[in-house]
């Protein structure tokens, strides 16, 4: 599958994801749950979501248990990193959550895709790929 293709599909299941771990952060907020606990349960249900998708959609390989792990790994990078974000943003600065969610999930975007491709393709894989598409 091309870079593009890949990148395209990316960005749609990324959108989902976003706004799943969006969603339960904003609702979390509304019933007054801190944002470390809305983290947690937004890690768990985004983690199974995002896999799902991006295995089948994003990626087309077929899921394995090692793959879950990498990916979960992976996205397990992105707490401590929007902790630190929303501590900054809604602790330090005030803002509010509806615009401190979205912010951090913008600027872990980038992050999320290279650690995905990583998790599900493999760096074997992945470098096969990036090879096919530049020499087409």
């Amino acid at each position: 599958m091309s870079l593009f293709k890949t990148s395209t599909r990316y960005a749609i299941v990324g959108l989902i994801c976003a706004a799943a771990h969006n969603a339960i952060l904003l609702v979390a907020d509304c019933w007054l749950i801190h944002y470390v606990a809305s983290c947690v349960l937004s890690y768990v249900v985004v983690v199974v979501l995002g896999f799902a998708l991006h295995v089948r959609f994003t990626f087309a390989q077929q899921p394995t248990w090692g793959a879950f792990q990498r990916y979960a790994l992976s996205m397990a990078a992105n707490y401590p990193i929007t902790l630190v974000l929303l501590f900054l943003m809604r602790d330090r600065a005030g803002w509010p959550m509806a615009a401190a969610a979205p912010t951090a999930t913008i600027v872990l975007f980038a992050w999320n895709y290279f650690a995905s491709r990583w998790a599900i393709v493999g760096r074997q894989q992945a470098s096969n790929a990036n090879s096919s598409a530049r020499s087409t």
